[in-house]
């Protein structure tokens, strides 16, 4: 189903009443609803706002517990990640929350050449990256979509030292079909798009003017770029421009839309709250502001209600926080981070070239020595999209917690890649520990797997993988 008139399955009645209806709840009936997650099934729009409603804090603590469970029993203990590369601040939409956004004089403009964007990326290779996620304002000159296209080669063709990119997923303006189809000839990984708010009156209101403001084209997005052929899609909402408990039921129907339609949900979730942009109001100010307890259950009930899907944790938040939504679920993480144009090749990033202000400005090896530390194996595996898992085949995989036997080892090669070539001495050491505690807790099977790659990462290969 392509929407060409309001679309349908974003049913704001029906997410009024699912709200009103979860309000009463009791301990019995949320107890029956984790015992229900820990199935790995998913949960259903009426378990969901019976969660949001949960305000005891025994009762939110096994929320939380019950989320972490899920998240180790499909993902186990890795964290994948990547960077994000800003090749563009230029735009031709006027949304009130970002500082991208054509009438902001206070921004300083600048769209990167091809010679600019290699330059970028080797210096997020020299960080260890094999993944970037590329972004742009949605605005790309003369050369329209051959920009974007040009970028997206410009990055898998430059390489420094043992430093390459494996997979560049983008995020990118809202598409035709035919447009999607020259994206996955480019070989993307994952197409990502934000709906921003779901909340039809809202969105009106924060996107002001441009393509951006036709609602029912952006929000069918994900149907044409699964029609052309892209199943790894991701979705999200930047929290802040309506009531949170709204936005993450009406992404769910995004979300069963889309399995009802194609046979598979979205391969991510970002969960961005809104943040300091230069010459932004509403960003300084967000109309309805997501405090950290409630954002953690935000992450806790999405882990429980779409068990199988990646989900993503940006550098917006502080490191306290992002350290709190790793153990409740989060699965992918950007690390020494940029968010302008330029900002790699720079000592440091420019807030008056940025989208938004950085809330961890860690760096990369900070960051892994960090989460190592925590218990949890830094991965930069990038097989599933080289093998062809995506999409259905991903989610056969990740729905009966199978994905972990092909995660782990390959989290454990790639991680032993970074350590050998990338580590400071103090992230190489703890790395190396932890490699060695993983191998020793691991089922034979799989070690007799991980085992071998770990090996041959030490003796010199790149680049190994089941």
């Amino acid at each position: 189903m392509i929407a060409t008139e309001q679309t349908s399955f974003i049913d704001e009645e029906e997410i009024a009443e699912v709200l009103e209806r979860g309000r009463n709840h009791d301990a019995v009936r949320v107890h029956e609803i984790l015992a229900a997650a820990r199935e790995l099934r998913g949960l259903s729009l009426e378990d969901m706002a019976a969660l949001m409603a949960v305000e005891d804090p025994a009762l939110l603590e096994e929320v939380f517990s019950t989320a972490r469970w899920v998240k180790e029993e499909i993902y186990g203990n890795r964290l994948v990640l990547f960077a994000p590369l800003y090749i563009s601040n230029l735009c031709k939409n006027d949304c009130a929350y970002c500082a991208f956004r054509t009438s902001n004089r206070d921004i300083k403009r600048r769209s990167l050449s091809q010679d600019e964007i290699r330059r970028e990326v080797e210096a997020i290779e020299k960080q260890g990256h094999k993944r970037i996620l590329m972004l742009s304002g949605e605005a790309y000159g003369i050369e329209g979509l051959k920009y974007i296209l040009d970028s997206i080669k410009t990055i898998y063709d430059t390489k420094v030292g043992r430093g390459e990119i494996r997979r560049v997923n983008v995020n990118m303006a809202a598409m035709t079909v035919d447009e999607f189809r020259e994206l996955k000839a480019a070989q993307i990984g994952t197409y990502q798009l934000f709906q921003e708010t779901y909340h039809r009156e809202t969105y009106l209101k924060m996107h002001r003017s441009g393509p951006k403001r036709n609602y029912d084209f952006h929000v069918t997005a994900m149907d044409r770029a699964q029609q052309a052929g892209i199943d790894d899609v991701g979705i999200g909402v930047l929290f802040g421009l309506y009531d949170w408990r709204f936005e993450v039921l009406a992404s769910m129907q995004h979300i069963h839309h889309l399995e009802k339609e194609f046979g598979v949900g979205p391969h991510t979730i970002s969960m961005p709250r809104i943040e300091p942009a230069v010459g932004s109001p509403v960003a300084e100010h967000p109309p309805f502001q997501v405090s950290d307890p409630d954002f953690l259950k935000i992450v806790a009930i999405y882990r429980l209600a779409v068990p199988y899907t990646g989900m993503i944790m940006s550098t917006r938040e502080h490191m306290e926080l992002r350290r709190e939504t790793f153990r409740l679920g989060v699965s992918q993480i950007s690390a020494g981070s940029r968010v302008d144009p330029g900002g790699y090749t720079q000592s440091i990033g420019d807030f008056h070239r940025a989208q938004f202000q950085v809330g961890d400005t860690r760096s990369t090896d900070e960051v892994i020595r960090d989460i190592v530390e925590m218990g949890f194996i830094p991965s930069f595996c990038t097989a599933c999209y080289r093998l062809g898992r995506t999409g259905a085949d991903f989610m056969d995989m990740a729905k009966p917690g199978e994905i972990k036997y092909h995660c782990t080892p390959n989290a454990l090669s790639t991680f032993a890649e970074y350590l050998n070539d990338y580590a400071s001495p103090e992230t190489r050491q703890v790395g190396r520990q932890m490699i060695q505690k993983m191998l020793g807790d691991m089922e034979e099977g799989q070690r007799l797997i991980a085992c071998p790659l770990v090996q041959q990462v030490d003796a010199g290969k790149r680049d190994v993988f089941v």
